[in-house]
């Protein structure tokens, strides 16, 4: 009975694994796509994609990889922040000009990207990776005391 149990805990593992189903925005056969299409923003969420380099100093894959990841998200939350300073609110300005005003939406926009939620992460062959990130419009509004236009 045990040995069912741990071959059914692998196989879910392994299918978790796998992913979601569907293909990957950014790699095809473990390679960087020659064009990436940025993640849209119409839905309930803003979202971004970072890629980051892994060391090839480094001695194992999992260093790589570690290493990698980190870079690729602090990528997408530099790219998050960008795509947010886009968005126009109510009275017809971005919150990138609110932010020269206002240094507490400042505040809010750095403490909400450094809290985004990592949806997806991927390994290239060269453990290279690419992470997408999103906040939902609904608390960046909430946190920030604004509207969206």
């Amino acid at each position: 009975m045990k040995r069912m149990n741990w071959l059914a805990l692998t196989g879910a593992v392994l299918a978790a694994a796998a992913g979601c189903g569907g293909g990957s925005a950014a790699l095809k056969n473990g390679e960087l796509k020659q064009t990436i299409e940025a993640p849209k923003n119409d839905g309930d969420y803003i979202e971004a994609m970072g890629i980051g380099a892994a060391d090839p100093n480094l001695p194992t894959s999992t260093q790589r990889k570690a290493t990698s990841r980190n870079a690729a998200v602090v990528d997408a939350q530099y790219q998050l922040v960008a795509k947010i300073k886009g968005v126009t609110i109510e009275g017809g300005i971005t919150i990138e000009k609110a932010m020269e005003t206002n240094s507490k939406i400042t505040a809010s926009v750095n403490n909400m990207v450094k809290g985004a939620e990592v949806t997806k992460i991927e390994w290239a062959n060269d453990d290279g990776c690419v992470a997408t990130v999103r906040l939902n419009k609904k608390i960046v509004e909430k946190e920030l005391g604004l509207k969206f236009q």
